[in-house]
């Protein structure tokens, strides 16, 4: 039942061309950009780890949160999924396969960019913790989408509801990239997505203690756990006007 709803949700997505545009174009554009100018971040205090934190937390916020908020706010509005819980499918059932296409697009096109850039440089260093931080950052956007959409009323509110996360996740990705890791650390991992950023950024350009590493990790841990608090609280499965 999953896989069904996760297939039947990939074709709306096909055929929603401002969705789909949203999902891939803006995030692959975005990335497109910033490696073509990675000649100009060589003299930055995280070099390359400025693309690299941009490009991930830039596809995770326009391709996978706004995307999965905008389609469940949608799917609820047109009471698809009240009548999804009518079905032998559970609400975690449901959910996954709402949100499986919107995940999996998003991990490719991290996957691409990642490797692109590794082609046309000299690679991560750490390509292990790369993939870690680009796991744990997926899912805390998805886990973000979640309690965002129990305040988003329908699919255009969504435009609204998720602009302070999208904005500000993007530009403390920024902000992490020109000013390094070392300055503020605990400020900017303590915000949501810094950990993850400051994670990727080691990752690529390698030189950090495996301990500071690790315990980049609570942070993102803590957001996840808050977010999905804030879900089950907060999370409706029919229409409120």
């Amino acid at each position: 039942m999953t896989f069904t709803i996760a297939a039947s949700e990939l074709k709306q997505i096909t055929r929603n061309t401002s969705v789909l545009i949203g999902a891939t174009a803006i995030p692959l554009g975005t990335s497109a950009l910033l490696i073509l100018g990675r000649d100009s971040y060589r003299d930055f205090p995280t070099g390359l780890g400025f693309a690299v934190g941009v490009m991930m937390v830039s596809i995770a916020a326009l391709g996978l949160y706004v995307t999965a908020v905008t389609t469940l706010a949608a799917r609820r509005q047109t009471l698809f999924l009240k009548r999804l819980r009518s079905t032998a499918a559970s609400d975690t059932g449901i959910l996954t396969g709402l949100l499986a296409p919107p995940v999996v697009i998003s991990a490719i096109q991290v996957s691409i960019v990642l490797v692109v850039l590794a082609w046309i440089t000299e690679g991560p260093a750490d390509p292990l913790l790369l993939a870690l931080s680009a796991v744990l950052l997926i899912t805390l956007m998805l886990a973000l989408a979640l309690a965002t959409v129990g305040v988003t009323r329908s699919p255009e509110h969504a435009q609204i509801t998720t602009l302070p996360i999208t904005l500000g996740a993007i530009g403390l990705a920024m902000w992490i990239g020109l000013t390094g890791t070392d300055e503020l650390p605990l400020v900017k991992a303590l915000l949501p997505t810094g950990a993850t950023t400051q994670l990727s950024i080691n990752a690529w350009n390698g030189g950090t203690p495996l301990d500071q590493n690790l315990l980049l990790l609570l942070p993102t841990l803590g957001w996840i756990a808050a977010a999905l608090l804030m879900t089950k609280i907060t999370f409706h499965w029919e229409p409120r006007h």
